[in-house]
């Protein structure tokens, strides 16, 4: 259904608000097993992202610094999920 949430503490540069979103998006999705709202549950999806989303920045502020960064770098950071993206907006 979805893709793992990947670590987001730790990362350098630290995780963009961007990544926090897509990690709060996934958790979302997951959880309530709904992977494109209908209009009914578009409201609550959307809420739930934007709360999760700002519960895990102030979770990343608040934790200390990491000994090591995380062993998988963030869908957003790959080079081929990067170029995914860009094509999928240069088609759409």
């Amino acid at each position: 259904m979805c893709r793992n949430i990947t670590t987001l503490r730790g990362l350098q540069p630290p995780a963009t608000a961007e990544e926090v979103d897509a990690a709060a998006l996934q958790y979302v999705r997951k959880v309530s097993g709904v992977r494109a709202p209908s209009a009914a549950t578009q409201e609550a999806f959307d809420k739930a992202v934007r709360e999760i989303a700002h519960a895990t920045h102030h979770l990343l502020e608040a934790l200390p610094e990491r000994k090591q960064p995380p062993p998988t770098l963030p869908p957003l950071r790959r080079p081929e999920v990067r170029a995914r993206i860009a094509a999928k907006a240069a088609n759409g």
